[in-house]
């Protein structure tokens, strides 16, 4: 946490977060089901994690999927920032990680993984994105909170965690590959406090 932030609640700890992937690894593989109704193989789904926390928790459900059925999915990485609508507008720094889909994205079951989802921006750009590799069979979205004030018609399909957010509050994913901590807290955000400051 940036130290003028303010923690206003701890949503989730380690243990909460582990069963919430727990949970959504399951749900995940109920979709795995040949026999079903427009059903398909595990070889015709796969995971895209989006820079950069989703792709640590893309990778935590690929080895849980792993554990509970043996099922080796394949994973793929996305930075979608340079398809943002706000890319020219407010990123005068874009930091570009790097985009790395080692298949054929057409014809696959996706599923994208983020850790919050907010206005649904991210979400658009990153479709947007995808839509430029191939033609997906079908894209589900995953995040671990669904923070609401959307700008967009965008909505997951698996999620963690709803929490209702007003202006000013921010909700901050933490995971120990990157973080000094694991978990996920409710900040209140510091306000700017002279002309031309920017905010954290």
């Amino acid at each position: 946490m940036e130290p003028q932030d303010r923690i206003k609640a701890q949503l989730m700890d380690a243990r909460d977060l582990d069963r919430t992937l727990n949970r959504m690894a399951q749900q995940i593989v109920e979709l795995i089901d040949p026999a079903a109704p427009g059903g398909a193989s595990a070889d015709q789904f796969a995971l895209i994690g989006m820079q950069t926390r989703g792709v640590h928790l893309a990778r935590r459900l690929q080895a849980r999927i792993r554990a509970i059925e043996g099922i080796d999915l394949d994973l793929g990485v996305l930075d979608a920032t340079m398809y943002r609508d706000d890319f020219r507008v407010r990123m005068k720094h874009p930091v570009v990680r790097a985009t790395h889909i080692p298949f054929d994205v057409s014809r696959r079951h996706l599923v994208l993984v983020d850790d919050v989802l907010y206005t649904g921006r991210t979400a658009r750009s990153a479709l947007d994105a995808l839509m430029d590799l191939g033609r997906p069979a079908t894209v589900h979205f995953l995040v671990i909170v669904d923070r609401g004030l959307r700008e967009l018609p965008i909505t997951a399909d698996f999620v963690g965690r709803r929490v209702p957010t007003i202006p000013g509050e921010e909700v901050r994913v933490r995971l120990r590959e990157i973080d000094d901590r694991e978990g996920v807290w409710l900040v209140e955000t510091a306000r700017p406090q002279a002309p031309g400051r920017v905010p954290l």
